[in-house]
């Protein structure tokens, strides 16, 4: 036994390289592609520090952090390239990755799918992070990044700069890949709604506005996308209006009671299909009067969503988009001051 124990020892200093984490582990680890990895290696030389005999890439804890702050970065809206920089100096690397013709980050140059799988567009940096998120479905770093940016920017800007064009990369990706990416849009979506739910928590007293009525909030029988409406019912709470969310599909009757026992100052009915945008019921809930003879009331009735498109209606407002609609909303309960000339 004796005779075997330098081999022993020689083994046994060769196993840690060995035991490292594989590409397709590590791979799943980080929430990309084993194929993204290789090609941050190529691009950025991020790759092991060490490589072991063969064709397999081992990956030791120091390349794995390495990663994991590169993922990090990224995430943030740092591009790929700076973001590849920054985690090798912190891992105390120093050699640059090899670039690719064409440029790492330019325009029209080859763009890795963790890094540029959604057509995005001209759009702000952090929805560049919020889509290389979404696409490794990293579900901690959507959500905290969503939190974030309610907490900084509001529900408005967020919303209207972030979370939509995100989304819309999201479903073009889809359509034009043969049904990939449905799981990150559900992913996206859900973490979006929860960012929304949380925007509105606490709610803050109503105060004196209560009196006029609420903001009654529904999507029209049939209509299941309610997350736009969701964007609204927080950018109403943030602004102090009173508000009352009935969501996705809600039936006729049941509509139509709760307008009688709210005595909304208005009611805002969402469509995103043309098929679901119903201008009867529309109708109806304009006429929906309730109160005592001779002080009875009815709501303003505004129509949310692409599917009322096309389709003007008397006495309705379609504003085009959220932040029109709150404003519309708001002057509902805080008309403006006529300006009087001497």
């Amino acid at each position: 036994m004796g005779e075997n124990q330098p081999a022993q020892r020689r083994e046994a200093a060769a196993r840690p390289v060995e035991a490292g984490v594989t590409t397709g582990s590590l791979a799943r680890r980080l929430g990309v592609s084993p194929t993204t990895l290789r090609s941050w290696d190529r691009r950025y030389g991020v790759g092991p520090a060490v490589r072991s005999d063969g064709r397999h890439r081992r990956w030791t804890p120091q390349d794995v952090a390495m990663l994991e702050e590169m993922c990090r970065l990224t995430s943030a809206g740092v591009p790929p390239a700076q973001a590849a920089r920054t985690a090798q100096e912190g891992a105390g690397r120093n050699r640059p990755g090899p670039e690719l013709p064409g440029g790492g980050d330019r325009p029209g140059g080859h763009r890795s799918q963790a890094a540029g799988a959604l057509p995005l567009g001209d759009v702000r940096q952090e929805c560049r992070g919020l889509a290389r998120a979404a696409v490794r479905l990293d579900a901690p770093t959507v959500g905290d990044q969503l939190a974030s940016l309610v907490a900084r920017y509001g529900v408005v800007l967020a919303w209207d700069e972030v979370m939509v064009p995100t989304l819309h990369a999201v479903g073009r990706k889809w359509e034009s890949s043969g049904d990939r990416y449905v799981e990150v849009e559900h992913l996206l979506s859900w973490h979006i709604s929860r960012a929304l739910h949380r925007a509105t928590e606490p709610v803050a007293p109503e105060g004196t506005r209560a009196a006029a009525g609420p903001v009654v909030l529904a999507c029209v029988p049939g209509e299941q996308h309610s997350l736009a409406l969701e964007a609204l019912h927080a950018g109403l709470v943030e602004l102090g209006l009173p508000t009352r969310m009935f969501g996705a599909a809600v039936p006729t009757e049941a509509l139509t009671a709760a307008v009688r026992r709210l005595g909304p100052k208005a009611v805002l009915l969402w469509a995103q299909t043309r098929s679901t945008a119903d201008l009867p019921l529309a109708r109806h809930v304009a006429d929906t009067r309730w109160g005592v003879k001779g002080a009875r009331g009815h709501p303003a009735v505004l129509l949310g969503g692409p599917g009322w498109a096309g389709r003007p209606v008397r006495g309705m407002l379609r504003p085009p988009g959220l932040r029109d609609a709150l404003g519309t909303l708001l002057a509902l309960y805080d008309p403006p001051v006529p300006v009087t000339r001497s």
